[in-house]
């Protein structure tokens, strides 16, 4: 079969994955010499939150948390509002104001993600305090989501039916838009990277910084990226690692995804198998042919899960994304998948994704309380975002003579995400156009310097990246290569993580091409560079 277009389990955070939503691009762009005159947005600059400990029995007590008010529209300010939730932890040293951290997606929870990995950035709180947020659409901030039903109407026949008749799918895929519209409200048509950096210098003149430091991992390079080139002069110190592509159309960065994502399985089962415990076996190429066959069968015939839904091949492929993330995790990735196997027992699996409710409700600060955050909040989020940054929108007689081609090319590319990869591009269609500022604009930034991490071995963001956005930013952007494997550097890279906290807290920098070990456990980055 072709991918399900499923709206049921989320990942918890990743660089370019998901399965639905819609994009319906916001206004609102700084005016550029020439434009009309722009809104008075002063009411929002004029902020300043008030800090309380977070609600919630897994909340570490030191975390506090906050929200800052942002127009729905900075185009027509008067036209609605939205509350963008906040979390952040106390400098401890000196403070320099804030570092604000954005930890990827586009849909991943910042707040969440601080309160359960916090502890790995406690060494900046020496100069800063550290500070997230959940961005718009996203987990407390008003969340996007395209609701249960829409598993029923996005079903698609096999393959066979779809090459041949194409217009059916494309059928399957306006009825998935009409329900993302009905369940996500007025957020959806002002969702992207574009809106979501005005929201982000909203909250660094509220936390009262006259510049933003910033932290940015995989999508939230994209979003510094963006933020750099509308506010050039309010770029405080930013890092940027595992950099996403500020030109590839979601076409082609689809592809490179599915590639990526192959090799890191590939590198999963030549450990695996050296396990005894490995439920595929010893055999590496047999176990490489019944991973195939396991995602398969489960899309034919989904397992009932502890949650009342079923779990489909394309849900297991989901989790495959997020637990190949990082090589910390495939010891639980094995049990999982052997209980699954041995037990068809789905709860390991869905450790890797997020839970929550169908429909959000909000709290009594206008925020969304964390209980019912939509459990397809990820993949609404994420597919509205990448839409929405993307101008490229092939029409339906296009898409209808091309799926076949673009299947084969997906497939070529992995036998397991290929297709995952492919329904992401698939739910664009049938959306307004998406920005071209970013593509078009996002280039040769006036600002102070930035320092941009690649990870040879990342399966998410390919270190051509790193390149190719370092030459498009232009001499503001200083590289450092990082040679070890996983989706960014900064927690699985001691060389990484120090040269990141050095130029955060202290502004020292190392000359652009230095390099990082493939261990990791060399603290000093190295000048010069090799392929």
């Amino acid at each position: 079969m072709l991918a399900k277009l499923s709206t049921r389990p989320a990942v918890r955070r990743c660089a370019g994955t998901g399965v639905l939503a819609l994009a319906l691009l916001g206004a609102g762009l700084p005016a550029a010499p020439g434009d009309r005159p722009q809104p008075d947005l002063s009411r929002f600059y004029r902020q300043k939150p008030a800090w309380t400990a977070c609600k919630g029995p897994e909340m570490p007590k030191d975390l506090q948390c906050a929200k800052v008010t942002v127009p729905l529209d900075y185009a027509r300010p008067r036209a609605g509002t939205l509350d963008i939730a906040l979390a952040r932890y106390r400098a401890t040293g000196k403070s320099q104001g804030s570092v604000v951290l954005n930890f990827g997606g586009p849909g991943g929870q910042g707040v969440d993600e601080l309160a359960t990995g916090g502890r790995q950035f406690m060494d900046l709180t020496n100069g800063y305090d550290v500070v997230t947020f959940d961005p718009r659409g996203v987990g407390r901030s008003s969340p996007v989501s395209c609701g249960d039903g829409a598993d029923e109407a996005s079903d698609t026949t096999d393959d066979a039916a779809v090459l041949d008749h194409p217009q059916a799918l494309l059928g399957q895929l306006k009825k998935a838009v009409g329900q993302c519209v009905r369940y996500s409200g007025p957020v959806l048509s002002h969702i992207g990277t574009v809106n979501a950096s005005r929201d982000l210098d909203v909250i660094r003149q509220a936390l009262g910084d006259g510049k933003l430091n910033y932290l940015g991992f995989s999508y939230g390079t994209r979003l510094g990226a963006v933020y750099a080139a509308q506010f050039p002069h309010k770029v405080g110190r930013f890092a940027l690692d595992g950099v996403d592509t500020l030109t590839e159309p979601l076409s082609e960065q689809g592809v490179a995804g599915a590639e990526g994502q192959q090799t890191a399985l590939d590198d999963f089962l030549d450990w695996c198998t050296a396990d005894i415990a490995c439920p595929f076996g010893q055999d590496r190429r047999a176990a490489g042919d019944q991973v195939v066959r396991l995602v398969h069968s489960l899309d034919a015939n989904p397992v009932p899960t502890d949650l009342g839904g079923k779990f489909s091949g394309q849900d297991l492929v989901g989790a495959l994304v997020q637990a190949l993330y990082s090589k910390e995790l495939w010891p639980s990735l094995e049990r999982a998948l052997a209980s699954l196997v041995q037990d068809g027992d789905t709860r390991g699996v869905l450790n890797f994704a997020s839970g929550g409710s169908a429909l959000p409700v909000r709290s009594g600060d206008g925020t969304v309380d964390p209980q019912n955050i939509p459990t397809d909040n990820l993949q609404a989020a994420l597919m509205a975002v990448n839409c929405a940054d993307d101008p490229d929108r092939p029409d339906a007689a296009r898409l209808a003579r091309d799926v076949k081609d673009l299947l084969a090319t997906y497939e070529q590319a992995s036998p397991v995400f290929g297709r995952y990869r492919l329904t992401e591009l698939l739910m664009c269609y049938g959306r307004p156009k998406g920005t071209d500022f970013i593509r078009d604009r996002v280039k040769n930034v006036d600002t102070a310097k930035m320092l941009l991490v690649g990870t040879r071995g990342d399966p998410a963001t390919p270190y051509r990246w790193t390149v190719e956005t370092a030459a498009r930013l232009g001499p503001s952007a200083v590289v450092l290569d990082n040679k070890g494997d996983g989706h960014t550097g900064y927690t699985s890279s001691a060389c990484v993580h120090r040269t990141v906290d050095d130029f955060l807290l202290y502004g020292s920098l190392p000359p652009s091409g230095s390099s990082c070990p493939a261990d990791g456990r060399d603290w000093s980055a190295t000048s010069g560079s090799d392929d």
